[in-house]
């Protein structure tokens, strides 16, 4: 018999789910200090250790805490599904989490670093809490009921934090893109051949260069859809993460007016009949993500036929390639 979930049950799931990602947060500080400690002393665990350690133990307890509190409910993990204990997708509510994204700032102590947060319901997204407890940012977002970032002890403010801009190109976007986990030759120059011409000057011999205004790389996929949402970066360009590192982002964007796509080929085989900014479980798990912020109406397009423009415009620039 599957669950259902209407807008109070939802609301409900927030209130635990906040508490859950606060609760985690205390003990992804925790870990940072004990790697930051380790590095400055004679010590038999290295930093890779303490990180394995801190990603188990932040799972765990977010595993534990959401079966005592919803038992029925299923749960996909970066860390369970890396043990190969996978968990196919159905219709039933299914929890969807990144313990620590952001693993390589955890151990530099850069501070952008969160867990993440995401329920699947019917087979989409449709709640998300990302944490940063660096930061004390927490966003959060519920399907139909809009998305907000809080700090610190503040009261949640409405995303996007401030009236959306036009785009008239991509020469003027500020695009958050991830380096990636995945340094062959093949895939290294792909993801360079494609940010040299995003950020490239025509008029100097970059060929089919774009100039875009600035690239951003924050070490954490969740964080860059977090500023996604708030109006603070224009589109977010990934190939090789997962979706425990942008289920939760996935709902905070799209609530705040922004839209998320998959592959070149889900853009390409868009027609009238097809939106390829619905949200889809071939999109949700196929490793392929362009997300682009809210862009308003104007006398010449709507928000949603800029989006489309903009991302049309960004995947004749980048190259596709395939994850490992």
């Amino acid at each position: 018999m599957t669950t259902s979930l209407g807008k109070t049950e939802l609301r409900s799931i927030l209130t635990f789910t906040v508490n859950l990602a606060r609760m985690a947060g205390s003990l992804i500080l925790e870990g940072s200090q004990a790697i930051q400690s380790a590095l400055d002393i004679d010590s038999k665990m290295n930093s890779i250790d303490l990180v394995t350690e801190y990603d188990v133990a932040a799972e765990n307890l977010v595993r534990n805490e959401i079966k005592k509190a919803y038992p029925d409910f299923k749960f996909i993990g970066e860390e369970s599904y890396s043990s190969e204990t996978h968990q196919e997708l159905t219709d039933e509510p299914t929890f969807c989490v990144d313990p620590i994204d952001g693993t390589t700032n955890f151990i530099h102590g850069f501070p952008y670093v969160c867990i993440s947060l995401g329920l699947i319901y019917q087979k989409r997204p449709v709640l998300g809490v990302i944490y940063n407890p660096f930061l004390d940012h927490l966003y959060t977002g519920i399907e139909g009921q809009g998305s907000y970032l809080t700090r610190g002890n503040g009261q949640p403010m409405r995303l996007p934090l401030a009236s959306p801009q036009p785009l008239p190109s991509l020469s003027n976007a500020l695009i958050a893109a991830e380096w990636g986990s995945e340094r062959d030759v093949q895939r290294i120059t792909s993801r360079t051949n494609s940010l040299l011409r995003l950020a490239g000057d025509p008029t100097d011999g970059v060929s089919g260069g774009r100039m875009a205004h600035s690239i951003r790389s924050l070490g954490s996929v969740a964080l860059n859809l977090g500023g996604i949402a708030q109006g603070a970066f224009d589109l977010s360009w990934d190939i090789g993460c997962w979706p425990w590192d942008v289920c939760a982002g996935i709902v905070i964007v799209q609530e705040a007016g922004g839209v998320v796509t998959g592959s070149h080929a889900v853009l390409q085989n868009a027609d009238a009949s097809v939106d390829p900014f619905k949200m889809t479980p071939e999109i949700l798990t196929g490793r392929k993500y362009l997300i682009i912020r809210k862009l308003p109406d104007t006398p010449q397009e709507t928000g949603r036929e800029a989006q489309l423009r903009i991302a049309r415009e960004f995947y004749e620039t980048a190259e596709d390639h395939q994850p490992k």
